[in-house]
């Protein structure tokens, strides 16, 4: 599969252990590279879908001086988007529970930016999933701010792990979307890449 990239060697710059499991799905051979403290800031003017594409191409450019001509270089961002409002990762447990009260009850967006970059060409895409919570109460934030770690994660939350089983009543879109790379949109860019 994806012959057409085979003089490519395939880079999926990040650290999430969710995007590596993901793009391992695709049975593809490639490496995982990633540098310390990539900026993550974006203009305030940007919205929506343009926040996450503007920050994988911003990953991007970190890592263009490390880039050979047979590399194709994949990065990825991921937001949830509420009420014309932007949810990353939290900042502590306190965030992680106020950002898990105000998705409560509610549908909000998961958008994930991808680009895929050459020596001579790059292409960005973007993919929007929308997840309904159901009421969360506090002992059931309490209890997935304890046991799990959703300090990593956009919007406070893994959508595979204790709070997507009992927090999600449906969602519409890719569900690894939800997880941070939809990987059937990924597939298709790569085969026309």
């Amino acid at each position: 599969m994806l012959e057409n990239i085979t003089g490519y060697r395939l880079v999926l710059a990040s650290n999430s252990p969710r995007r590596k499991e993901l793009l391992s799905g695709l049975d593809i051979e490639y490496e995982v590279r990633t540098l310390p403290d990539i900026e993550e800031s974006y203009p305030e003017s940007l919205q929506r879908e343009e926040i996450p594409v503007y920050l994988a191409r911003l990953k991007a450019s970190a890592y263009r001086d490390l880039m050979s001509d047979d590399t194709l270089l994949i990065t990825a961002d991921t937001i949830v988007w509420l009420d014309g409002r932007v949810y990353g990762k939290p900042r502590d447990e306190a965030d992680a529970k106020e950002i898990l009260r105000v998705l409560s009850g509610n549908m909000h967006e998961v958008i994930t930016g991808v680009c895929l970059t050459c020596m001579n060409k790059q292409s960005t895409f973007h993919s929007v999933s929308k997840v309904k919570f159901a009421e969360l109460d506090e002992s059931e934030i309490d209890y997935y701010t304890t046991h799990y770690k959703p300090y990593d994660k956009a919007g406070a939350y893994g959508v595979q792990e204790w709070i997507g089983y009992v927090g999600v009543e449906y969602l519409e879109g890719s569900f690894y979307n939800v997880m941070g790379l939809p990987v059937r949109r990924l597939y298709q860019e790569l085969k026309n890449f």
